[in-house]
């Protein structure tokens, strides 16, 4: 009698995974539909007005140069794609640790959190040139420059999480001798674990910002490099195709953090 139910649960649950995946995609069908319009209308305006390449190319057009130079573009795409990587797991590193320690200290609480705040005020735009000298114009650099962009939203969101706890379930487990430690793992980090994920996704779209602000200043390679070539060689159809490339891969980042929070946290609604 096992094995049937096995199989019935088994044939349950996918079931149950198709419905939700067809919900989604019903969600983002009216998203889908308004974005191939929009395209359409592009093409049109162009092809009627006769607007000139070099000002707006047509989408077509530059669906053809991704095409033509695919190599080049999916060869820099992958530098800063890693220079996000890199950049936003210092972020989620630095930024839970910043939340902790302001959480569990007073006196950091105070003195800390109000300088956090305070370097948010920062242009990063002016720190960037300062990072170059510094650590040069690879790929250190423009890492640490997606740190200081994503890092803010992760240890807002993170001490909110770590904060927003009933105190009469820490008030329980001090009169049960419960360690710090203990309330930590057992009761604050669960509690704080759906906001750092909503600060996550939060941080993953400043991410790539932050990556092609640093290329903007200096770089050797990369996605941001390839549109100040292609602009200072007034190639408009190459610049639109780098910025095609980085919206599709921003897109992706960001769908997966979502796919991650849904995944990790389901007893929390994530925005």
């Amino acid at each position: 009698m096992t094995g049937p139910r096995i199989g019935k649960r088994g044939a349950l649950s996918r079931r149950l995974s198709l419905a939700a995946l067809s919900e989604r995609l019903a969600q983002h069908q009216l998203a889908v539909l308004a974005f191939i319009a929009l395209l359409v209308f592009w093409e049109l305006v162009v092809v009627v007005f006769g607007v000139r390449e070099i000002i707006l190319p047509r989408p077509s057009r530059i669906l053809a140069v991704m095409i033509e130079e695919r190599a080049l573009l999916i060869r820099n795409m992958w530098i800063t794609l890693y220079e996000i990587l890199v950049g936003f797991a210092l972020s989620v590193v630095v930024g839970i640790g910043l939340a902790v320690a302001i959480v569990h200290s007073r006196f950091l609480e105070k003195t800390l959190y109000p300088l956090v705040v305070a370097f948010q005020n920062v242009p990063r735009v002016a720190v960037g040139p300062l990072l170059v000298i510094w650590l040069g114009s690879g790929i250190a650099s423009k890492s640490v420059l997606v740190l200081l962009v994503c890092f803010f939203p992760i240890v807002v969101n993170a001490a909110t999480g770590l904060k927003d706890v009933r105190q009469e379930m820490i008030n329980l487990l001090v009169a049960l001798r419960a360690s710090r430690a203990q309330v930590f793992w057992k009761v604050r980090l669960p509690n704080a674990f759906p906001y750092i994920l909503s600060g996550m996704k939060i941080a993953m779209t400043l991410a790539v910002i932050g990556a092609i602000i640093g290329e903007f200043i200096a770089a050797e390679q990369g996605l941001g490099l390839i549109i100040m070539i292609a602009t200072a060689g007034l190639n408009t159809p190459l610049v639109m195709a780098a910025i095609a490339l980085l919206v599709i891969m921003g897109g992706a980042l960001y769908a997966l953090m979502s796919f991650l929070a849904d995944t990790l946290a389901p007893w929390r609604k994530l925005p």
